[in-house]
């Protein structure tokens, strides 16, 4: 705080620990981050309480599923050898082709549209553009 009172936003401190005290803080903080838990055990659990950013993540599910898909998906490896492909002038334009580009596109849109409800931002399928 200044010494008006207003909270203000504070600067990074930084702490020299020994590989033995870093690694006894880690062990004690179980799932908790570091921080917190050295703030924690330094105001005895009475320190104000932090703000989070304007829209904290709603579904930890959905982005965890994201993640998954993303993983197991051969998307980006595949536009890459298509963009290889058109610009190399060798990749005929087939049906096959056509169709191929149309499944990755609705999986890129099926991806967003987790990722954005997972965010809050579309609450729904109704709220789906």
């Amino acid at each position: 705080m200044s010494d008006n009172g207003d909270m203000k936003t504070a600067s990074p401190f930084s702490l020299r620990l020994t590989f033995e005290e870093r690694a006894r803080l880690e062990e004690e903080r179980g799932d908790q981050p570091l921080g917190a838990f050295i703030r924690e055990r330094l105001f005895e659990g009475k320190q104000a309480k932090r703000r989070r950013g304007k829209r904290p993540v709603k579904d930890h599910r959905q982005l965890a599923k994201l993640a998954a898909m993303l993983g197991q998906s051969r998307i980006a490896s595949n536009l890459n050898q298509l963009a290889k492909a058109a610009n190399s002038g060798s990749l005929p334009v087939s049906k096959e082709t056509e169709d191929a580009l149309q499944s990755a596109c609705t999986e890129v849109r099926r991806m967003r549209f987790i990722l954005m409800r997972g965010l809050g931002l579309y609450p729904n399928e109704l709220d789906a553009p």
